[in-house]
């Protein structure tokens, strides 16, 4: 069978921080994602024939899949292969739900798997954290569970070193996206320089409690533990309607609400589908009471991660 000319590659989408772990915790979501289409073409370089939005770039210096294409040539030893890039989104824009890292992870996968790189995880990580700090900064508590799947910690960003953690059963994730855009760098913009130290010990109390709480199924433990005294403070501010539905979807019995990852979606966690629509339908109410349109889904942790979807 001749090698493939065109490969397509999926990422899913992902909650960066989940409350307390400001860039060292994340899951990937089930549902929605981005899609990378790779083909080999004429001529040198990468070029981007659908970026997948008017508002994205087309220059494959500052389009997120297309660095990061070119990174996994470079580090695959391939630079300057031809090849061009169709970029699908399933992921909103500046939409907190992992959107750019999504389609740097689908872009390295794709290039990977289409000549044959041979590439590490951690080469794969490299090339999409590449895309990522054009427009997020360097942090992987996105392209960690996009690439790899489930709850992933990062125990040290600069070694890349990881622990993936297994979702409670049945947890289910509330996404509700309000109309609203929230570019990545406005939201690590207002993010505390200092803290006080009774601060950064109860906040590393929260995460140490989380990863126990996802551990063990303890879904009272996570309740209590998804408090966030660092970035959802300084965010909230930028974010209409999020403290009235993080109220409503307590109220609605969640097992807690914050912001996903810089926002503007705000997720919630809920024990069961029958708990998570109500919390939806909370929050989307409470979001169009403050006269801000909102859309709502609901996710489960996803245990896959990026994976090759077509080929031909």
């Amino acid at each position: 069978m001749p090698p493939p000319t065109r490969i397509r590659a999926f990422a899913p989408g992902s909650v960066g921080n989940i409350g307390p772990g400001l860039d060292i915790l994340g899951m990937a979501l089930t549902g929605r994602g981005d899609v990378v289409e790779v083909a080999l073409r004429d001529g040198p370089d990468v070029e981007v024939l659908d970026p997948g939005h008017p508002d994205l770039p087309r220059d494959a210096g500052h389009n997120t899949a297309a660095v990061a294409a070119c990174a996994a040539l470079r580090l695959g030893g391939r630079a300057g292969a031809g090849l061009s890039l169709t970029i699908t989104k399933g992921l909103p824009l500046s939409g907190g739900q992992g959107g750019s890292a999504a389609s740097a992870v689908a872009g390295a996968v794709a290039v990977n798997a289409l000549l044959d790189l041979g590439l590490s995880e951690r080469s794969l990580v490299e090339a999409a954290l590449e895309a990522e700090s054009h427009v997020a900064g360097r942090h992987l508590d996105n392209i960690l569970p996009s690439l790899l799947g489930g709850i992933v910690l990062i125990r040290d960003a600069a070694s890349f070193d990881h622990v993936r953690i297994e979702a409670p059963r049945g947890l289910r994730i509330v996404l509700a996206q309000p109309d609203q855009r929230l570019r990545t760098a406005e939201g690590r913009a207002v993010l505390p320089q200092e803290l006080p130290r009774d601060v950064a010990l109860y906040q590393a109390a929260q995460v140490a409690a989380m990863v126990l709480a996802f551990t063990t199924n303890d879904l009272p433990l996570l309740r209590r533990a998804l408090d966030d005294r660092i970035a959802e403070p300084a965010r909230a501010p930028l974010l209409p309607g999020f403290s009235a539905a993080k109220a409503a979807a307590l109220a609605a019995g969640a097992l807690g609400c914050s912001i996903s990852g810089s926002g503007p979606t705000a997720f919630a966690f809920a024990a069961d589908q029958a708990d998570a629509l109500e919390v939806a339908a909370a929050m989307q109410t409470a979001y169009e009471a403050e006269g801000i349109g909102c859309t709502t889904r609901i996710s489960e942790v996803s245990a896959d991660g990026a994976r090759v979807v077509e080929e031909d």
